[in-house]
């Protein structure tokens, strides 16, 4: 799927892979009959990911009850509600996952059941449940990181503070930890220590995209919950019977999600997600055919805005090169803006495989410059002016 924010999955596309690895990923092609095999092997390496990538519906999309109201996820659910009923709930957790899979709605949750004093928690109805949806409960501290900002060293110490102090309400204090992929190495050993002596009425929940991008101590000293996208069709079902959603509107959030149930609450709940896309995709269209002046002033106010603009822009544009190689390569996959189809048509009829291929790659490579603090106002200039030509 794609990825309407950070953390785009697309780092792991080839241009970061050896000659080697790429042809490997076109012979694991061949074994994949969703995957055409062209003869191209930095296209048959794009293909690859992009087709296996893309979760593969069941014949049918049950919709689980008792799941305390989570969209997808069943599994994580049943396991922490088995670790509540059981008495055997880990002092410490790390849920990882795309941006926008539901790690933090998980956690928030997870610290109403906790923190619970009804008989089956969580109630949603008594005072302390009350307080922790109202972002009011003295037992709870949520710890966030600004867009672009790290977490810093100050916030893990008072975080320790907070939870030397026995609890307000009930039994246990809960925190919640958000983006800790974005911990600087000294707010991340201040945790460490937090963890390997934690207050016995402590539960930490340390939120990430990807394990592997925190300490491996940290890691080890967590029980791992791994929130992947699911089903597009399980999704649209989802949001039809859950949230009451119009078939054609779910649909469409599904897609654009990837799978990611919070990206399509959070969507279903603002328009403003969705109208972005289209300013961002039709830049594209227009920046296609516009000229090299037009395209260095576009690039330069691209560059000069917030990084969060900038990373979603990204996001956008990758997600349609992808449709589009997709499309010219006739690969078995979902697609992301189905709501645009005839238009990637044709757009896959004028560029098609390989062209689509290398921008999937190129708007890739631009989006890890980002992350490695390369200068933006060059990474976007190269890769706005290197854009094809309509």
């Amino acid at each position: 799927g794609v990825m309407a924010s950070g953390g785009s999955a697309w780092n792991a596309l080839p241009g970061h892979e050896t000659q080697t690895q790429a042809a490997d990923l076109s012979v694991a092609c061949e074994r994949d009959a969703r995957v055409p095999t062209p003869s191209c092997p930095l296209l048959s390496a794009v293909l690859y990911f992009a087709c296996v990538s893309t979760p593969i519906p069941p014949p049918e999309a049950p919709v689980a009850t008792d799941d305390w109201n989570i969209i997808g996820h069943t599994w994580a659910v049943r396991m922490l509600q088995r670790s509540l009923a059981t008495g055997s709930v880990s002092h410490a957790y790390l849920f990882t996952g795309p941006e926008g899979v539901g790690k933090g709605t998980l956690a928030l949750t997870l610290a109403q059941a906790l923190l619970c004093q009804g008989d089956a928690p969580p109630c949603g109805a008594c005072r302390s449940c009350r307080l922790v949806t109202s972002g009011n409960h003295p037992d709870l501290h949520i710890v966030e990181v600004g867009a672009g900002d790290s977490l810093k060293v100050e916030q893990v110490r008072d975080l320790e503070r907070a939870l030397s102090l026995t609890p307000s309400e009930g039994s246990r204090r809960v925190a919640i930890l958000h983006h800790f992929e974005r911990a600087t190495p000294s707010a991340a050993n201040a945790l460490l220590k937090t963890l390997e002596e934690p207050p016995d009425y402590a539960v930490l929940v340390v939120l990430a995209d990807d394990a592997e991008h925190l300490l491996p101590t940290i890691v080890s000293r967590c029980q791992q919950v791994a929130l992947r996208p699911i089903p597009v069709t399980t999704l649209e079902q989802l949001l039809i019977a859950r949230r009451g959603l119009p078939p054609e509107r779910a649909r469409l959030l599904a897609h654009l999600s990837g799978g990611r149930p919070g990206w399509a609450l959070r969507a279903a709940a603002d328009d403003s997600l969705l109208r972005r896309r289209t300013e961002q995709l039709d830049a594209l269209m227009h920046l296609l055919r516009a000229s090299v002046v037009e395209r260095f002033g576009y690039a330069e106010k691209l560059a000069g805005g917030d990084r969060a603009t900038l990373r979603e822009t990204l996001d956008w544009w990758q997600s349609w090169w992808r449709d589009v190689m997709l499309l010219a390569a006739r690969a078995d996959a979902v697609l992301t803006n189905v709501d645009r189809r005839d238009e990637l048509a044709a757009y896959a009829a004028r560029f098609g495989a390989e062209r689509s291929a290398a921008m999937v790659q190129a708007v890739a490579e631009t989006a890890s410059f980002l992350e490695s603090n390369v200068n933006p106002r060059l990474a976007v200039e190269s890769l706005v002016l290197n854009l094809p030509r309509r």
